[in-house]
């Protein structure tokens, strides 16, 4: 019996692996309410293409604590993502007023790169992600319960064409964000000199 359900706990793990969008295909375009430094705004993907590469990057909760790692983690290295050509979204199924806190949060994303509120799960469900329901009594970091669903983690390089580089799951945290990094190296390093 164990394990039958550890070859179904696996086969569950690929699947929702292999259930993302894959290198070469084209990124679903989005707008969302997002927040920089504690401000909200409109994020459109088409737009911040216009500028260069996007991460996109889905994570299941702001205040949680590979989401925090996370966060912190591509603020610290926005300025190379940034030498690179490439701008940061981060995306959650968190509501506004949180991620306005979490935004500005000198800890996390210390007002360094837009987090998208993603509160009906449609974005994550359009690039094919998997969106648990809200766990009841589940809390944050700061003691406060989360009431809504969650994204898996998975960070998408997208071209200034609209499509994916690359498509990054199944890593922790800090992992992730230095995969991410190597990618917009990589495809920073293929550009023709201006």
């Amino acid at each position: 019996m164990k394990r039958f359900l550890l070859v179904s706990l696996l086969m569950t793990t690929e699947l929702s692996a292999q259930a993302a969008l894959k290198e070469g295909d084209v990124a679903p375009d989005f707008n969302a309410q997002a927040s920089l430094a504690g401000k909200t705004l409109n994020f459109s993907l088409k737009e911040a293409l216009k500028k260069g590469p996007v991460v996109v990057y889905f994570y299941p909760s702001a205040y949680t604590n590979g989401c925090n790692l996370q966060a912190h983690s591509f603020a610290a290295s926005n300025d190379r993502f940034a030498a690179a050509g490439a701008s940061i979204i981060g995306v959650s199924l968190d509501n506004i007023a949180r991620l306005n806190e979490f935004s500005l949060d000198p800890e996390y994303c210390a007002g360094k790169f837009p987090v998208a509120s993603d509160a009906d799960g449609s974005i994550s469900k359009a690039y094919a992600l998997t969106v648990r329901d809200a766990t009841p009594g589940k809390k944050d970091t700061r003691g406060n319960e989360i009431n809504h669903g969650f994204a898996e983690r998975t960070t998408f390089i997208v071209t200034s064409d609209g499509k994916i580089a690359a498509g990054i799951g199944g890593l922790k945290a800090k992992e992730n964000v230095d995969k991410a990094l190597e990618v917009v190296q990589q495809l920073a390093s293929r550009q023709p000199a201006k």
